[in-house]
């Protein structure tokens, strides 16, 4: 959770002026948390509490309404509507990373994650990045190897995980769609030698930078056993009160690699 983000902070500077390298400062005064850290802390609110997503995610959108939602969501956030919006974008993705940490059966895991998503990203290939991104951080924790978390991914939801980054970098454009962003912060966690160079991986793809970041660096926390701490101490500064709270508190409860920090 502390991954994704710390992966959505980093990444947030680079969404208006895309990076196409990966030598970049990790941090900068403007350095903030969006909308990927505001719903995956509601997320893990709901799991804490018990209570539903919908209204959790409505409730964080007016606690955080300058957060950088998009329009569909920000729409759908100022109704009454209670159902999702068909919508197939990395949204679904970005805010899974809790669900990764609190079921510890991988078809609990599957369930949760498309109930989580489809409380606005209903469409298929939302609930598909979702899911995928779920699967991925819980493989992780579970010890799979990488080729063992690709060739899962592969089978079950279809994502072509064999391209490099080197491969996609030259071409790759600013993108939201969970079908043309998800595989890629897939393949850059993939990648990578260590959790920093998985967030860096993701950064220089260039395209939606902190939601890239956000998913890569869920799955690498998972998998590197944790974020490291020149990368944790200031991530936790960017944080306000009550966010920090929920984390630190979802982090004693499920035992995330950072609860003893």
């Amino acid at each position: 959770m502390l991954g994704a983000i710390a992966g959505d902070i980093i990444g947030s500077i680079y969404e208006v002026v895309p990076m196409k390298r990966k030598d970049f400062k990790l941090f900068s005064f403007n350095s903030h948390f969006s909308d990927d850290t505001v719903l995956t802390y509601a997320v893990a609110k709901s799991l804490l509490t018990g209570t539903s997503y919908t209204g959790n995610f409505k409730k964080c959108f007016w606690c955080y309404p300058l957060a950088g939602f998009g329009q569909r969501f920000t729409c759908w956030a100022m109704s009454n509507r209670k159902e999702g919006y068909n919508s197939w974008g990395n949204g679904a993705a970005m805010r899974v990373s809790p669900i990764a940490w609190a079921y510890d059966n991988l078809e609990d895991v599957l369930k949760e994650a498309e109930r989580c998503t489809a409380a606005t990203h209903n469409h298929p290939e939302g609930i598909k990045g979702g899911q995928a991104t779920a699967v991925a951080i819980f493989l992780a924790r579970q010890g799979k190897t990488k080729a063992e978390i690709r060739d899962y991914i592969e089978q079950t939801f279809h994502y072509n995980l064999h391209r490099t980054i080197d491969e996609i970098r030259p071409n790759y454009k600013f993108e939201v769609s969970c079908q043309k962003s998800v595989p890629e912060a897939i393949i850059a966690f993939l990648e990578s030698t260590d959790f920093e160079d998985a967030i860096r991986n993701a950064v220089s793809l260039g395209g939606d930078s902190d939601t890239i970041a956000c998913i890569t660096g869920s799955i690498a926390e998972a998998f590197y056993g944790g974020v490291p701490e020149a990368i944790a101490k200031p991530v936790w500064k960017k944080l306000d009160r009550q966010i920090r709270h929920t984390v630190l508190e979802f982090g004693k409860v499920y035992q995330l690699p950072y609860n003893k920090m």
